[in-house]
């Protein structure tokens, strides 16, 4: 019988665990024996499948990244030693086996625990992530720390190959060893896009370049053939070419650090033995361990990426099964599917991607750019009609939106898909490189708003204040599906940078009209008017304030654009209404409202104006109805925020 087991399904009830009982914290788990680690990852894996499948979350990262994770823990002193898992996708095992076990099923959830690490929610959690790339970044300076405090102290990031695309895990590489920083890269290669050279050999070469025995050898012929500037040559270039027969190291080793690997990541011997041999080298380490997205449940090692993530197990389906909505919504990761409807509504994304692949047909000049979103801002219909004028440009945001620039420069017509909270770090290239041009790009921008279980790192609540100050941008929110397919067109025609922001998942229903329009650049919509109060809602705020409207009989405005403002659709209302009540799903800072004071202000119109939008405070996990709730931004929230403000006023 194998060491491991091979699941087949989601179990539906708590598994039994005697040993991964036993491990409240990772010390505990340095107490057992070498032997029992592969029955742990056994039963760590069919309790994350089990934790998991009542919440739904992140999936494949994590059942990939099993056996390394108790190694790390198993062979480091956590937490006094610093383990920092990049973006946080692959860090559930880890929040498994760091006192969080029995909290698993309420992850994701509103007052549950963290999708990420959490530097507030465990010492465990070293550094807070959720955006990509950042893990080399942060340990260097974890390990510059340590040796500025004269702590012995070992400090590993861990990246996947994903995240190593980005620009910054690179500029982090090159400055480690600028600084000779003692620390450790593992680089989890789940998709052997760096190699796929795994085998018996390149694993005992592994262990032979991480033994103690290696490196005395090493560095002793180093200080002896360094006397011998041609003998020491002729030594080092024999190392790099013996190495680089078997494993990919030139790129790393030319950067300065001491490459091992690739070694399996799925055998936690070999894992166990190669980071004893590494912990206490000096200088940058680098570990490239190949890992499975998936692994050991089958359906997930079959299709990784539908099993990025999941939604919950629906109550209703077969024990153990995903049922095929989970499926579908995988990327959105959902904590909970949607009731079953007679006809199916189309998320925001996809209302997106149908009106690229119809825009493309019209215009040869289209090119979409993706910073690795094809799925999640479905372009996956685009890609493989118009493969040619795809770009996906990896985790790389500031390089997608330069690309653009560049490309309309010279006549093209680029349409950059990117999620709010992504766009935020492409922001000096959108204003450098695309706005003082005046280039014309539009982006699509997805997830804007309060996007729910994912939390503060992925909410998309700050990019109507951030574009707001940036001159000559077009900023349009619209309500509905179809104004979403209308304002894409509209941002198309527009010569210039420009901007539609539209919200996670559905929409109200409306019908789409597939005949394209173009909207009136800076108009409002006025929706009805009514007694004492005008509301002015962007975007998704139309649908609960038009429910508030209808309720008290009040005037409301779609006012469509964020930038330009209809200037003489707001003028009229602080002159006719006593009460202007502004609402966004943005952070009230510097957001659409603001804008509206602004204009007001500038015109000596002195009127009572209502902001609502988004606290100045980070808003955790929840259902985007549990934190609109909490927000103030249901409808019932804006009727008791009008009627207060209305109280002030003694009305």
């Amino acid at each position: 019988m194998s060491e491991y087991t091979l699941y087949q399904e989601i179990p539906v009830s708590r598994p039994e665990t005697p040993l991964l009982d036993q491990v409240q914290l990772p010390a505990d788990m340095r107490q057992l024996e070498e032997e029992q680690l592969p029955q742990l990852a056994n039963e760590l894996r069919e309790y994350l499948l089990y934790s998991v499948g009542q919440t739904g979350g992140h999936f494949g990262a994590g059942l990939g990244v099993v056996e390394l994770t108790v190694a790390l823990h198993y062979v480091f002193n956590t937490p006094d030693d610093r383990l920092v898992w990049d973006v946080g996708h692959q860090a559930y095992p880890h929040k498994i086996l760091t006192g969080r076990r029995e909290q698993m099923t309420t992850i994701r959830q509103y007052d549950g625990i963290a999708a990420f690490p959490k530097r507030g929610e465990s010492e465990f959690d070293t550094f807070g992530v959720g955006h990509s790339s950042t893990s080399i970044s942060a340990a260097l300076g974890m390990a510059v720390a340590a040796r500025e405090q004269n702590l012995k102290r070992h400090v590993a990031a861990i990246i996947g190959d994903g995240a190593m695309t980005a620009g910054m895990a690179f500029e982090a590489l090159s400055h480690a060893a600028h600084v000779d920083a003692n620390m450790l890269v593992i680089l989890n290669d789940n998709e052997m896009s760096i190699s796929e050279n795994v085998g018996g050999f390149a694993t005992y070469l592994a262990k032979i370049l991480s033994s103690q025995a290696y490196t005395r050898m090493r560095e002793g012929s180093k200080k002896v053939l360094s006397k011998l500037p041609k003998a020491w040559e002729l030594a080092r270039k024999t190392e790099e070419h013996f190495k680089g027969m078997v494993s990919p190291s030139t790129l790393f080793e030319e950067m300065g650090f001491h490459y091992i690997g690739p070694i399996d990541g799925h055998d936690i011997h070999s894992l166990v033995t190669t980071l004893n041999n590494i912990k206490d080298l000096s200088g940058p380490q680098f570990l490239h361990v190949i890992t499975k997205k998936g692994k050991r449940f089958a359906p997930a090692e079959a299709d990784p990426i539908g099993y990025h993530a999941i939604t919950k197990l629906e109550k209703e389906s077969k024990p153990g099964k995903i049922s095929q909505e989970s499926k579908d919504n995988a990327q959105d990761a959902k904590p909970a599917p949607t009731p079953a409807k007679k006809k199916s509504r189309p998320k925001y994304s996809n209302v997106f991607g149908q009106w690229l692949c119809d825009m493309a047909a019209q215009d040869e000049r289209l090119i979409g750019i993706t910073p690795a979103m094809r799925e999640g801002s479905d372009l996956i219909q685009f890609s493989k009609d118009y493969p040619e004028r795809y770009f996906d440009v990896a985790i790389a945001e500031q390089h997608a939106v330069t690309l653009a620039a560049g490309m309309a420069c010279d006549g093209m017509k680029p349409v950059v898909a990117i999620y709010s909270t992504f766009l935020q770090r492409g922001y000096d290239q959108l204003i450098h490189d695309v706005a003082v041009q005046n280039l014309d790009v539009l982006f699509a921008i997805d997830r804007a708003g309060l996007v729910g279980e994912d939390g503060p790192t992925h909410h998309g609540t700050l990019d109507l204040s951030y574009l707001r100050c940036v001159p000559d941008m077009v900023i349009m929110a619209p309500s509905d599906e179809n104004e979403t397919r209308q304002m894409l067109y509209t941002g198309y025609q527009y010569s210039g940078p420009a901007a539609v922001r539209y919200p996670r998942g559905t929409g109200p229903g409306v019908e789409i009209q597939q005949q394209m329009a173009e909207l009136p650049i800076g108009k409002a919509e006025l929706k009805q008017t009514g007694q004492k109060v005008m509301i002015m809602a962007f975007g998704s705020m139309v649908a609960p304030a038009q429910e508030v409207a209808e309720k008290l009989g009040y005037g409301l405005l779609n006012m469509r654009f964020v930038k330009p403002l209809d200037q003489q659709a707001i003028i009229e209302a602080a002159k006719e209404y006593d009460l202007l009540v502004t609402i966004e799903e943005n952070a009230i800072a510097g957001g659409a409202g603001s804008g509206i004071n602004e204009l007001l202000m500038q015109n000596a119109l002195i009127k009572p104006v209502l902001n609502l939008g988004l606290p100045d405070r980070w808003v955790d996990q929840g259902s985007h109805q549990q934190l609109l709730a909490e927000c103030g931004l249901d409808a019932e929230g804006i009727e008791q925020s009008i009627q207060d403000y209305l109280a002030k006023l003694g009305q």
